[in-house]
């Protein structure tokens, strides 16, 4: 059965980087989450440490202090507990995010609820499943067919909203009331103080019953070259995620594995990354501001969620002309059309000649 998929959302910006490039002091990319700081140093010793001469096929689960390493970490800064058999890596996050519809079986006649601005490998996800998928923040949100998994995000992809533990819980509550999963994106959560995981007691109820966190060390770590993510949760699921995994080769590779759990093992360098961010989102936001645009939620992750009043193609051609590319509101869904994500992933020098750019506008 043929695969219906969108358009490759980034190939429409080609002719507003080409514009962006001819700038006389060059193009400030805040088009895409890459990040561009250094790796970690204890990260880095763990990758070329013993397990890059180890020669034989890594295990798809991970060596048990990994997941050990992995549960710490939930626990230290997010007050989860998990079992660290409940904890799976996976090759970074957007591969799961992509083909988790299909790993948990859902398919035709099936529906998946994704955010109302949403990051678009979660209706690729569920476009390879062959199922249906319903853009909706409601907690009460149906489909055409059977909801049989929903997506939440938070802190979000675009916009930096931070979901509160209530929203989670009547989510959760309405998702095992007709037996759906819930597969929360906490691809930013490091970079909030604010937000809360799917995971943790107060908000499940005290049960990872039907529930999956979904975490990349992409951003938190600088890691994304390194494709190092983890999913965790419903023991079930998670075992019945690794069951199929090991049948289709779907393994992280064993020296990445050494530098995820060294980057779990290190807090400070995760902690740091959050106060650079934080300190290029203050400095980004005031100059969009004072150039008159207003900046929607934002309040954490890695971007911020603008608009001029204007339709968004329109703003990031007038910012390309000055230098600056961002992508436009529409690739993350209709809700989007006037709004542009900028974001925070530049080094500080671009970062900078950014907000200069703005405020000589």
């Amino acid at each position: 059965m043929k695969v219906d998929l969108p358009d490759f959302p980034w190939d429409s910006l080609a002719e507003d980087r080409a514009l962006a490039t001819a700038h006389p002091g060059g193009i400030v990319d805040l088009s895409v989450g890459t990040p561009v700081d250094p790796v970690p140093e204890v990260v880095r010793a763990a990758l070329a440490g013993p397990a890059a001469d180890e020669p034989g096929y890594p295990t798809t689960h991970g060596p048990a202090s990994l997941r050990e390493a992995i549960a710490g970490s939930l626990l230290r800064r997010f007050g989860v507990t998990v079992d660290p058999a409940a904890v799976l890596p996976t090759i970074g996050s957007k591969e799961l995010v992509a083909w988790l519809p299909t790993l948990l079986g859902v398919g035709p006649g099936d529906a998946v609820v994704i955010p109302e601005l949403a990051y678009p490998t979660y209706e690729v996800g569920a476009r390879l499943a062959h199922a249906e998928f319903v853009r909706s923040d409601s907690p009460t949100a149906v489909g055409p067919g059977r909801v049989a998994l929903v997506w939440v995000n938070s802190p979000s992809n675009p916009t930096g909203r931070v979901l509160p533990a209530e929203h989670l819980r009547r989510v959760i509550g309405r998702a095992r009331e007709r037996g759906a999963v819930v597969a929360s994106d906490e691809c930013y959560l490091s970079l909030s103080q604010d937000a809360v995981s799917i995971l943790r007691p107060d908000v499940c109820g005290g049960s990872h019953e039907g529930l999956l966190a979904v975490h990349s060390m992409s951003k938190s770590s600088n890691l994304a070259g390194y494709r190092a993510g983890f999913v965790a949760g419903d023991p079930a699921l998670v075992a019945g995620l690794l069951e199929v995994r090991k049948h289709a080769g779907m393994i992280v590779p064993r020296p990445v594995q050494a530098a995820m759990e060294a980057a779990a093992s290190d807090d400070a360098h995760v902690d740091e990354q959050a106060r650079i961010y934080d300190r290029r989102r203050i400095l980004l936001r005031a100059a969009l501001e004072v150039v008159g645009m207003r900046i929607d939620h934002s309040e954490a992750g890695l971007y911020l969620w603008a608009t001029a009043g204007e339709p968004c193609r329109v703003t990031v051609r007038r910012l390309a002309e000055q230098g600056i590319l961002v992508a436009p509101g529409d690739f993350y869904g209709p809700a989007g059309a006037e709004h542009v994500r900028v974001g925070l992933t530049a080094p500080d020098d671009r970062i900078t000649a950014a907000a200069s750019r703005l405020l000589r506008t």
